[in-house]
Formats: structure tokens, sequence, C-alpha cells
């Protein structure tokens, strides 16, 4: 027995699926202790948008480090936070003409969201949130509450109140009108939907299985919450940071949330980091009403800064993404097209991508199959039914091939074996 079977919990989940001891990365490359190399297209689940260890992060924050710099701060002033601070002003929030004030919870995602959903209530002054079918917010009580993995809710161990879902974007198959139903029951006095303070969505739902919103659907509904006076919240957690070309994934709509929130790769290094975007209209948080202990955390503010500097000087790493979103896009398609012994579905938006399998259990194979040749991915869906693909955004062109290669190959070999 090995000292992880033997000292870990079972609640060990990625480490099953690729049991292999990691040791060293660089880029979208890993190498086991053995010295065994992987293609890494899981990206962190989206925190490593920027692959593993860039150089021009790693830099500065080694030099932060060995001047000793301030590592923690809770929410003290910090020349580390000032210099993120002005830095994401300057270089996303000025040119996309966007008035939002920051704010530092917790430094996790479900941090952030758990933020977002108490700040909605404190200044609508009402209780329950809307939420979508197949969403993730995370893994905490309130962020599970607008969760729809029954899995994951179940690991709550109460009920979880407060939230009631609405249909997703084509979750009838685009054979009912957009919005149809939520607008009856607000509408509707003899509904029983509790008047709703905030609406919280993903435009691509990356648990719920790479499950793009479109477009106009996402502008239906920033329409819908500002006709009847409800707050919209955008989870950004796992799509922002370029994840899907802009940004904000939410760019592409032109719409303006009332709250964002956003973690996984801000702080570009894979350290723990959260911000909560607010409108300077909803700030009305008082003094210390929502903290937490790693709130500051300063070596993250450091490669946060340098990232904003380094990728987001100009719309260069936007358009990459784009292009190679399409690369993958035209790839997953030719592997559905065939693949005629079974329905593959390829879908997703920028560099969060997969292939959808009717046969849910085949999307599980082709990743272990896959992992066997030395790339890395996961699936996600409500029945694990989506291979997905979460590559930094900096993998080249040559990395690119080899991983689409070996996921063709391993697709090939496992529907042939079914």
């Amino acid at each position: 027995m090995n000292i992880f079977q033997e000292v870990e919990s079972e609640v060990r989940s990625y480490s099953r699926n690729w049991p292999a001891v990691f040791d060293v990365a660089r880029g979208s490359e890993l190498w086991d202790v053995d010295g065994r190399r992987y293609l890494d297209f899981f990206g962190g689940a989206g925190a490593l948008n920027y692959g593993h260890n860039p150089p021009a992060l790693k830099r500065p924050l080694l030099e932060y480090l060995e001047r000793d710099g301030i590592t923690h701060g809770l929410d003290m002033h910090t020349q580390a936070k000032a210099d993120f601070l002005t830095a994401f002003r300057d270089r996303i929030l000025k040119p996309r003409d966007m008035d939002y004030k920051v704010q530092f919870p917790g430094p996790t995602g479900t941090n952030a969201v758990e933020s977002a959903l108490k700040l909605a209530r404190k200044i609508s002054g009402k209780e329950s949130m809307i939420n979508f079918t197949n969403a993730f917010h995370g893994m905490t009580l309130g962020s599970l509450s607008v969760t729809g993995n029954s899995m994951k809710r179940g690991g709550a161990g109460i009920p979880l109140v407060h939230a009631t879902p609405m249909p997703y974007d084509n979750y009838f198959d685009g054979k009912v009108p957009d919005f149809l139903w939520f607008e009856k029951v607000l509408d509707d006095t003899g509904s029983s939907l509790n008047d709703p303070a905030a609406v919280i969505v993903e435009t691509v739902q990356g648990e719920g299985g790479i499950n793009p919103a479109r477009v106009e659907w996402l502008q239906g509904l920033a329409d819908l919450c500002q006709r009847h006076g409800i707050l919209l919240i955008v989870d950004d957690v796992q799509m922002g940071v370029g994840r899907t070309g802009p940004f904000f994934s939410f760019e592409e709509a032109g719409i303006r949330p009332d709250i964002v929130t956003i973690s996984k790769s801000i702080s570009g290094y894979g350290l723990p980091m959260a911000l909560v975007l607010i409108k300077p209209e909803h700030d009305v948080w008082s003094p210390g009403e929502h903290n937490g202990t790693f709130r500051g955390n300063n070596p993250a503010f450091v490669t946060a800064t340098a990232a904003l500097h380094e990728y987001w000087s100009d719309d260069t790493l936007e358009r990459n993404t784009i292009r190679k979103g399409e690369k993958v896009q035209e790839a997953f398609t030719r592997i559905a097209k065939d693949t005629t012994s079974v329905e593959l579905t390829a879908r997703g938006r920028g560099l969060a991508r997969g292939i959808e399998f009717a046969q849910p259990e085949l999307a599980a194979k082709v990743c272990a199959t896959a992992f066997e040749r030395g790339l890395l991915m996961e699936t996600s869906g409500p029945s694990s039914e989506v291979m997905k693909i979460l590559a930094p955004l900096t993998t080249t062109d040559d990395e690119l091939d080899e991983g689409l290669e070996i996921i063709a190959e391993s697709v090939k070999t496992v529907i042939n074996g079914a």
C-alpha cells in the first residue's frame, strides 16, 4: 500500500483516474517521478490558463519572496495588492469601459459565489435565487444550493433550499421558446415562485458538460432580469480569464452583469485567489461583513499582476485562443463524423471543448485510454458523458496537434472495442 492509500482520505478523485506520481511541470507538460512525460489538456480544471510555471510569472514571484515581501495580509493595504488593482483597472476594466468595485473574498471560486449570493440578498432584501439546470457553482452549502448535480448536492447532508432551477439554454432541444416558463412564473401570482433576489448563470457550463449558451440567450436573460428588477450574477470562475477568448466570457454578448465571480486562473500561477466584481451602486457591504483569513494572498497578487501585463496588454492571446478553439472544434467534428457506430457531438467555445457520447460510459473509457498514451483530460456532464478538455491557452500548435491525434486514436480504440 502506498502513502496515498495509507493516509489520504477516500474522497480523493483525480488520482484514481491518473495513477501516476507527478513531480515536474512546465507549460502544457508534466513528468512523473519515473520521468514519463504527459501532455496536459486538463489545465488544473481551468486554473492554469497560462500553463504550468510560466517564466514571466515565476520570475517576479521568486524575486518577491526573496526580498521578504508580504505573504499573508488579510485585507490590509499592501504594495502587491495596489499593483494588482492598478493593473486590473488599466488592463481589464478601463479598456472594456467597465465600472466595477473589486472585492477579495476567501481565495476560491466557491468563496466568491458565496459572497455574491450574500451580497445579492443584502442588496435586494430577498432570499430566493434562480439557478439553471446542470449548473455547477461550488461545493459549500450556498454554492451547492444553486448547483444542479445530484451527487454533489447529496454530499451536503441537509436540504438545500432558497433556490429554484430554470431551464438552461437548449434544455428542451430548441423546441420551447427561451424563458417561456421563467417569465410565466414570474408574472403569475399563483405560481408560488418566491420573488428572486438574483439569477446566477454560467455562460458555458463546464462541469455541466461543456454546454455553451447562445449569445442571444444570454442577452435575453439580461433583458429579463432588467425588466423584472432581478440582479444578474455571472459565474466566470472557470470560463473567465480568457478561456473562451475574451477576458470575460460574457463580453461577446455585450451584457453588464451586476456581480461577477472570478477565481481559478486569475492568479495565473495556480495560486489560490478569487474576486467578486460589483457594480458601484451595489457595493453595500459593511466593513468586515464578509471576510476570510486568506483573502490577502499577496504572492497571488504578484503573479496575477505579471499575468495581466504579460498576456493582456493586447488581443494576441484572445485571438490565438479563438483560433486554437476553432482548430479543436474542427478536429472534434471530424472525429464525430468519422465515428458512425456511436453518436458523438462536438461542443464548446474557445478552448473549453468536449465531445458528448450518446453512450455515456464511453467518455471515461476514452479518457483512460488517452492517459495510457500520455494525455490528461477529464469527463463532465450529468452522466459524465462528455470528454472535456481545458488545455492551457498557451498550448503550442504542435502540442495541440499531438493531443488531438491521441484523442482521435483513443476514440477509435474505445469505439472499436465497444
